[in-house]
């Protein structure tokens, strides 16, 4: 995906005021780390696809849910700090970064063990 400088500026920008807000509202209620990894928005600027990373908690799906129960008040929190056109729909999603160096990982200690 060819990115403009101004999609990355708005990134910057949704990125920063969604890992505040992550931090405010969504972490106190669970043990754990949520970390907002990547955020790309579409050449219009009007839908943000927000990555996460979130360790050292099996409750994935609820944190999940409780990110698209308060996306309303995201998407109002964002406006009033950041200011657009037009205010982004977000799309939340599980960063598959991690998942993929794990696999990798595995997959080179079992080229190791077979050498041997």
């Amino acid at each position: 995906m060819n990115t403009t400088r101004r999609q990355k500026r708005v990134a910057s920008l949704i990125k920063a005021e969604v890992s505040q807000s992550l931090i405010e509202e969504i972490q106190v209620s669970f043990s754990g780390l949520i970390t907002v990894t990547k955020v790309e928005m579409t050449a219009d600027l009007k839908t943000a696809h927000i990555y996460l990373s979130i360790y050292n908690t099996d409750q994935e799906d609820a944190i999940f849910d409780l990110l698209n129960q308060k996306k309303g008040f995201m998407r109002k929190s964002i406006a009033s700090k950041v200011k657009l056109k037009y205010n982004p729909m977000l799309i939340f999603s599980k960063d598959p970064g991690p998942d993929y160096e794990t696999k990798i990982d595995r997959l080179l200690d079992d080229i190791k063990k077979n050498e041997k």
